[in-house]
């Protein structure tokens, strides 16, 4: 949505891969450097910037959890001697804004996320249509340890995020997933407020993508929970941050 308005930024999973020869892939960069380490990073941090700001002035970049720690170890390559991690994002990229999109029902965000691996799709179009297909279409199977794995893996995640914001003193924006997929316009004013920009232009702008989750989401999630004893499902819900 952001990318959409074409005045704020085009934010992408820029450093997705724990891996400088994917990122020197990822921007067409193979064969067109030569030198140090430090000139590769700085050439593929400027191809991101580029990128990522699409002529708008501002750069957006999506981070996952998963790949945070890398992508920190090169920023600190570029930028030695800063006393944080903020302090070298900002070096990097300047004043920024950081917004924490989280998912809280961790039982449906794992769900979603066996069903992804399961059937290959990752997201779709708003018109229904693929938009992210990771594999060949395959129907989902019900299982009951995967989503145990993923529910522990994505809480653990979220407590890194912040163990993060508290170590950094940083108070971020918070937006839910479900106060996202509920009212998509307010949450993209509220952000456009935060950065600063015009909240008005969010009316114009539609999600490019729909929700993958349906009634077999449901049916798992019951059939999770009935096997689940009611000790074991309060210890969870007593984690979530």
């Amino acid at each position: 949505m952001l990318e959409k308005l074409g005045t704020a930024d085009r934010p992408e999973s820029h450093f997705h891969d724990s891996s400088l020869d994917r990122w020197i892939e990822d921007y067409g960069l193979a064969g067109a450097w030569s030198g140090s380490r430090e000139d590769m990073l700085r050439a593929v941090f400027a191809s991101a910037r580029d990128r990522g700001t699409g002529g708008t002035g501002v750069f957006g970049l999506r981070m996952q959890r998963g790949s945070f720690c890398y992508f920190m170890e090169q920023v600190d390559r570029l930028y030695p001697g800063r006393a944080t991690d903020v302090e070298r994002i900002e070096a990097a990229f300047g004043p920024t804004l950081f917004v924490y999109l989280r998912r809280p029902a961790k039982l449906a965000q794992a769900i979603s996320r066996v069903m992804a691996v399961q059937t290959g799709l990752w997201h779709r179009k708003a018109d229904g249509s693929d938009l992210e297909r990771l594999g060949p279409p395959r129907a989902p199977r019900y299982d009951r340890d995967a989503i145990a794995r993923h529910m522990k893996e994505l809480t653990a995640l979220d407590a890194e995020w912040e163990h993060w914001f508290a170590q950094e003193g940083l108070a971020p924006l918070r937006v839910s997933y479900d106060e996202l997929a509920g009212a998509p316009q307010d949450t993209l004013a509220r952000i456009l407020v935060a950065l600063g920009l015009d909240p008005s232009q969010a009316r114009s702008v539609h999600p490019p993508t729909a929700r993958l989750a349906g009634a077999e989401s449901r049916i798992w999630a019951e059939r999770f929970l009935a096997q689940t004893p009611a000790s074991q499902q309060a210890a969870t819900a007593a984690r979530q941050p």
